[in-house]
């Protein structure tokens, strides 16, 4: 079975059940799917930032139990950098936390899933 990084973007549409969401359905289906651990700290954040209450934070976990999450490590952290610095030497801009999604997929070398789409910036 392949293996697919799902960004935050992506793995919150679905979550919400949004239209957009749909727009992944085939990419992900009979995949194993994975996540960052940024995403499940961005993902937490959103949840106490939006002030959930247990049961909706319980069902974020229970949706959550269909990734595996994959940990930081030394090597993430090098190509975290490597990823900032290209992407600062291209004169593109890249958000701290989906530098960190996008070394993870480098990392264990699958494709990234991302809603995002790079704009020099």
């Amino acid at each position: 079975m392949s293996r697919v990084v799902v960004d935050t973007d992506a793995v919150s549409f679905i979550f919400k059940n949004h239209p957009i969401g749909a727009l992944y359905e085939s990419e992900l289906a009979g995949r194993t799917l994975l996540i960052s651990f940024m995403t499940l700290a961005e993902l937490e954040r959103w949840a106490i930032q939006s002030r959930w209450g247990e049961a909706r934070r319980r069902w974020l976990r229970l949706y959550l139990e269909r990734f595996v999450i994959l940990p930081y490590s030394r090597r993430i952290c090098v190509i975290w950098a490597e990823v900032t610095v290209v992407a600062q030497s291209r004169g593109c801009r890249i958000e701290c936390a989906d530098a960190w999604i996008a070394a993870t997929a480098l990392r264990h070398d699958v494709p990234l899933v991302t809603h995002n789409r790079g704009k020099p910036q």
